[in-house]
């Protein structure tokens, strides 16, 4: 999760009294403005359900109206306490938690509750349109397109809902996974525009699991339309001859066959982003990156023309962290906080030789995305170590709280070491944990670079290395 909260607002009317309001962004878009007092109010929920041992102390109470020096002192004491909350286990996967942030978002965007058809892609374009409530978290929607399907209930867990981006020329590009603290019908609406889309894809990397869902027919039927449809698109790397093959599979409708020669192909299972730009080898370097397999695949271009290729395996990046860049405001007064152009960085440190870690960074609208499909990886990685199933890392709500398994809760970070790069170590040490929360407010500074906004994702998966992987 990674939000940011660029501006705090004075609000009143009515001849009331005027109230801060803090506009939080999730991913660059506003997701809600909440008050000191609701947040007070999320606190004090929390102490009641975890007791007040577990939960972090809050921001007191003012008597008096806040100065400008106050109001930022309080957003920055806010911006520790959601950071603590969401950094905690517990705290942090609550349902108490993350339907504080969907009935949030939905006041602010004003949408009311009630049931709107809502139109889902799979990876072929095909539409499919299910009715849903306005208020629908992600997992309800998630049932609801795999009830449409007709996908077996034990499968549900294979896949996920992606927000994306569709181009001119019909491509997508992947924004991000739709998360448990927000309503998809919301949070695609209130982009306000056409190009947005939810599609639905699988959620795995390891092309093990792939056995899993091409047991039943319809687990069958979405895979292949992601394979064909990831080859068409060219994220599949394949010979004139191979493509013979899986064009005369195709026409045989031996979809299993086509699935397992595709299995064999360079890519198979990566998901291709956009062109960006890292600073590996060098600064500057155009480079296509590609997620899967435990790593990310660069296609550099060197300023020379020259294309290079290299891999980065997750299990050597000892940590990540997003940071965004909120413009400061040049808009006229009023103006809609939600539609600042931000600027998105994932960096992360690699062990390049045994003794040698260096930072690398791309820097992407994709940024989110990349962020978590690491997590995602590492999360899947470490299920796999301890001799768990991903069928087990999704859970039915109980009584309409999400359970997290046991795989996932035991899924840590480790402390962060102090960077050698010196320009890094103040945002270093902003946070050490696996997910931060930040609001940011740079209504009373001048300064363009939002340092508070970064997600730190220490990686646990990073303490199997051994010797024999250098």
């Amino acid at each position: 999760m990674h939000f940011s909260v660029p501006e705090t607002e004075s609000r009143g009317g009515g001849g009331g009294a005027a109230y801060v309001a803090y506009n939080i962004h999730v991913n660059g878009v506003l997701h809600c403005q909440v008050r000191y007092s609701q947040l007070l109010g999320l606190h004090e929920q929390l102490r009641k359900e975890y007791g007040a041992n577990v939960v972090p102390a809050f921001p007191p109470k003012k008597i008096f109206t806040l100065t400008p020096a106050e109001v930022e002192q309080r957003r920055e004491q806010l911006e520790k306490y959601m950071q603590a909350v969401r950094q905690d286990p517990v705290l942090g996967g609550s349902e108490t938690f993350n339907s504080f942030l969907r009935k949030a978002q939905q006041e602010t965007q004003q949408i009311p509750t009630e049931e709107v058809p809502l139109e889902v892609l799979l990876s072929n374009g095909q539409k499919v349109t299910v009715t849903i409530l306005t208020s629908d978290q992600t997992e309800d929607v998630l049932e609801a397109v795999a009830s449409k399907l007709d996908l077996p209930e034990d499968l549900v867990g294979y896949f996920s809902l992606f927000l994306a981006r569709e181009a001119k020329d019909g491509a997508f590009s992947f924004l991000r996974k739709l998360q448990e603290f927000e309503l998809p019908y919301v949070s695609v609406t209130s982009l306000r525009s056409p190009e947005y889309k939810i599609i639905l894809r699988k959620s795995y990397w390891d092309s093990s699991y792939d056995d899993d869902v091409m047991e039943q027919r319809v687990g069958l039927n979405l895979l292949y339309a992601q394979t064909v449809s990831d080859i068409e698109r060219g994220w599949i790397l394949v010979t004139k001859e191979q493509h013979r093959q899986l064009k005369s599979l195709q026409e045989k409708v031996s979809k299993k066959e086509f699935i397992r020669l595709a299995q064999t192909l360079k890519y198979y299972g990566y998901l291709k982003f956009e062109p960006c730009v890292t600073d590996f080898p060098e600064k500057g370097c155009q480079v296509i990156v590609s997620a899967g397999n435990s790593e990310l695949n660069f296609q550099v271009r060197l300023p020379s023309e020259q294309i290079k290729e290299g891999s980065f395996k997750v299990t050597r990046m000892r940590c990540w962290r997003v940071t965004s860049s909120v413009p400061t405001s040049s808009g006229p007064p009023g103006s809609s906080p939600g539609k600042a152009e931000v600027k998105l960085e994932l960096a992360f440190e690699y062990l390049m030789s045994k003794d040698r870690l260096q930072w690398v960074t791309i820097t992407s609208p994709q940024a989110i995305m990349l962020s978590i499909c690491l997590q995602s990886m590492v999360d899947e990685l470490m299920v796999k170590k301890s001799g768990g199933s991903i069928r087990k890392m999704f859970r039915r709500r109980a009584n309409g709280a999400l359970r997290r398994s046991d795989s996932q809760q035991a899924v840590k970070s480790p402390p962060l070491l102090d960077s050698p790069d010196g320009s890094r170590e103040p945002i270093l040490k902003l946070s050490s944990k696996l997910t931060s929360v930040s609001l940011r407010g740079i209504s009373h500074s001048g300064s363009a670079s939002d340092l508070g906004a970064n997600d730190f994702h220490g990686n646990y998966a990073f303490e199997g290395i051994g010797d024999e992987d250098l």
